[in-house]
């Protein structure tokens, strides 16, 4: 198994897949590096030779931002928002939707479940 920034890519998928598993790295990105390295997009994982691997791995922690650098950098924002007291930053501390979706019927995974009935009591067991 080929591991690339902490991440262990599929062998039997295309690299151009295969390298869509890092955070930080869509499609075009994957198709963007492959391209200047000049490597086949429909070789296999399992394919590449070491030299690949390591011009890949070279060219993704010089040149992106990646994993845990991504991740801490939009927490940090995120953070920032919240401290400033901005309307985006009051939405993450209640946690409703930010972006301007309706709440009122919608927004399930942002809000949690739905309770049906507030202060309802179960019936005694017997």
């Amino acid at each position: 198994m080929t591991r690339i920034v902490g991440v262990d890519l599929p062998k039997s998928k295309r690299i151009e897949v295969s390298l869509t598993y890092i955070y930080g790295i869509g499609r075009s990105k994957a198709i963007e590096i492959l391209d200047k390295l000049k490597i086949n997009r429909n070789t296999k994982t399992y394919e590449l030779n070491d030299e690949q691997i390591v011009l890949i791995r070279q060219t993704l922690i010089n040149n992106y931002q990646l994993e845990g650098d991504l991740k801490r950098i939009e927490s940090l924002n995120i953070k920032r928002l919240m401290t400033i007291s901005s309307y985006k930053g009051k939405r993450h501390q209640l946690g409703l939707p930010i972006r301007g979706q309706n709440t009122r019927t919608n927004a399930r995974t942002k809000r949690g479940t739905k309770k049906t009935m507030a202060g309802k009591k179960k019936a005694p067991r017997k």
